[in-house]
């Protein structure tokens, strides 16, 4: 298939935590010999971002992790949909697309594309800005690609769409996998970023709090951690070690004993059943996981065995601690946790559900399924 995507940023995984699924899923796909065209806005904020605080040169790091990533830049003022679309067999339209743009495909697939047109959902702004989603136009849309069941139920029943399918993130294991561990440089890691104060309290009884009462050495990367956040870890001995690159996230997982998954607050009230990517990647890496509490509604897990539950801060405390000093414990749930992503969880899954959507939407199958002689003249 020719494939392309408009996306928020492929390059930049800066306050961007979706950029890790679409970048897997773009591997997986040119893997598969299908021809990919990314398309991102020029001066995207993530992108700007990245390249403000830590210069041009984190780009050509990405490319060691990710050496055929590319992508085009547009603005939308200019951009020529004939020129971009002629030649389509299906087009993705990510949710972080400015309003116009996605109205503007979905005009061009209803004056003659002959592509199959998806708009791709992965954010919790269905449920928590209801009235900014609903002004995309999708009417000539054949379709929405949702990142759990909760937010697909949703397009359907309140008309924004006629089609939707859940497709949940997962781990690009090609970058996300368990790394050799050498002598720990601390005991807790946890990668995230602070969040809109949307699990303010959250953190500081899971994480924050445990981690002081309990001694532990833990260290924190995430972006956008206001003075009292700072000023909260400093105080709870916690290093900050500030933005972390996606794709280095496996060998910092290395270096420590255990993580924590502290969703925030619209996952677990309004939108049971998405864990967002951050577990995925913990689990990917082989890294023994206590989450606090959501519930696995869709049943992507198994709670208590691919990664322990606690309840409240006393019960993370005892986890921590049966995790630090019981290594064979934490070898059984790390082992549990990463089976469980190798087998359902992985960027080559999700593609398996996205080639059934496209024999739904009725992409001819000789277009989907290559040949291995079709994939060896790609490829050539």
């Amino acid at each position: 298939m020719k494939i392309t995507l408009f996306y928020h940023s492929i390059l930049s995984d800066w306050n961007h935590g979706n950029a890790h699924f679409l970048r897997g899923v773009v591997r997986e796909l040119e893997e598969r010999g299908h021809q990919v065209k990314v398309y991102e806005p020029e001066n995207g904020w993530s992108l700007q971002n990245l390249i403000e605080g830590y210069g041009k040169e984190k780009l050509d790091e990405l490319k060691e992790y990710y050496p055929n990533i590319s992508t085009n830049f547009y603005s939308p003022e200019s951009i020529n949909l004939n020129e971009v679309l002629y030649d389509a067999d299906l087009v993705l339209v990510h949710e972080w697309n400015e309003h116009d743009l996605v109205k503007r495909i979905g005009e061009h697939r209803a004056n003659g594309g002959k592509y199959k047109l998806v708009f791709h959902d992965t954010h919790h702004r269905a449920v928590t800005e209801r009235e900014s989603m609903a002004k995309y136009d999708l009417r000539h849309y054949d379709g929405v690609l949702a990142f759990g069941q909760k937010i697909r139920d949703l397009y359907l029943e309140e008309g924004w769409t006629q089609k939707a399918w859940t497709w949940h993130e997962a781990a690009d294991t090609a970058v996300f996998f368990p790394h050799d561990k050498k002598e720990p440089e601390g005991d807790l890691i946890w990668i995230g970023n602070w969040g809109d104060e949307e699990r303010t309290a959250e953190l500081h009884e899971f994480l924050i709090n445990p981690v002081k009462e309990l001694g532990l050495k833990a260290k924190i990367y995430g972006v956008r951690y206001p003075e009292h956040a700072r000023k909260a870890l400093a105080e709870a001995g916690i290093a900050y070690g500030g933005w972390l690159p996606n794709y280095k996230a496996a060998e910092e997982f290395a270096k420590y004993k255990v993580t924590v998954h502290v969703p925030r607050r619209p996952y677990v009230e309004a939108l049971p059943g998405i864990p967002t990517i951050r577990p995925f990647e913990a689990l990917a890496c082989g890294i023994p996981l206590i989450s606090s509490p959501w519930d696995d509604a869709e049943h992507l897990f198994t709670p208590g065995k691919d990664f322990l539950v606690a309840r409240n801060g006393e019960e993370m405390k005892q986890h921590l601690q049966t995790i630090i000093n019981n290594p064979e414990k934490a070898k059984e749930v790390a082992a549990h946790g990463l089976a469980t992503i190798q087998s359902r969880h992985t960027c080559a899954h999700r593609v398996n559900e996205l080639e059934k959507v496209c024999e739904e939407l009725g992409i001819a199958k000789s277009k989907i399924y290559l040949t291995q002689k079709e994939k060896s003249l790609h490829e050539a």
